[in-house]
């Protein structure tokens, strides 16, 4: 049987692509959409693999990975981030899930990051639901292709860094996977780590913060968008609520919800 071929699908912000390759370890095939003040293209052959490089002026995170799912040509398709860096094995130990489980169009796999920003951590197997497809970064995708294009699923331009409001463009993928009949699934294996750096999108938390969380809850929740809004903020109100008290960013994510019920 032919080996199925990992393809990474890199979005970056004015980076050397042939330094950024080195320094994700890349060691499969890979597209490159790097957001900058011109635009060109390039081939970058490395052990083996083809990195194809898109130099674009225009900006957005879930753009770039649209343009990138356009162009993509793998068997199976890994989100990436500039800041991530791959272990050597990672194509062999994602072609050996997708063998292990081949009922899964989409696996979630871990990569880790410091405790301040992790938001899951996978230790066993398991399917993910429209009630729990909130937590994941791209950067854990996995996908068979095929079925991803079939299905026409793509990035909202109205969430994420460099659109109108600030995040939960992931969350938003997962849930159209979903919504259009695609398995996902969740699996312990870890394939990378994030380095830490400074967020492109998080400035603290403030209004919009959570004037912008409100209009994502009410995207992905619908008719249970105030409750588990309430619920998010007791959860974290520790961390999230020492500048804006629970009863006030409740408030705000209740505008956030009112102003902006059409469902995307």
């Amino acid at each position: 049987m032919k080996e199925m071929k990992v393809e990474l699908l890199i979005s970056a912000v004015n980076q050397e692509p042939a330094k950024l390759i080195e320094a994700m370890h890349v060691h499969s095939d890979a597209i490159v959409v790097n957001q900058c003040d011109h635009f060109s293209y390039e081939e970058i052959r490395q052990r083996g693999h083809l990195i194809r490089v898109y130099n674009l002026r225009e900006r957005g995170v879930g753009l770039s990975r649209n343009h990138a799912l356009q162009r993509a040509g793998g068997d199976i398709c890994l989100f990436a981030d500039e800041d991530i860096v791959y272990h050597d094995d990672y194509p062999q130990k994602v072609r050996e899930e997708f063998v292990r489980h081949p009922w899964a169009d989409m696996l979630l796999f871990n990569v880790e990051v410091c405790q301040a920003r992790r938001t899951y951590h996978t230790e066993r197997y398991g399917r993910v639901r429209l009630y729990n497809c909130g937590r994941y970064p791209a950067y854990s995708f996995a996908l068979r292709r095929e079925v991803m294009q079939e299905k026409n699923v793509c990035y909202s331009l109205l969430f994420g860094g460099g659109a109108r409001y600030s995040n939960g463009e992931d969350s938003l993928f997962i849930r159209d996977c979903i919504r259009r009949g695609m398995k996902v699934y969740k699996t312990p294996v870890t394939i990378g780590r994030e380095k830490e750096r400074e967020s492109t999108w998080f400035s603290g938390y403030h209004e919009k913060f959570f004037f912008d969380r409100g209009v994502l809850y009410r995207h992905l929740y619908g008719g249970l968008a105030r409750l588990m809004a309430l619920q998010f903020l007791l959860r974290h109100q520790k961390v999230m609520c020492r500048e804006i008290p629970v009863r006030r960013a409740y408030g705000i994510m209740c505008r956030g919800i009112r102003e902006n019920g059409r469902q995307v």
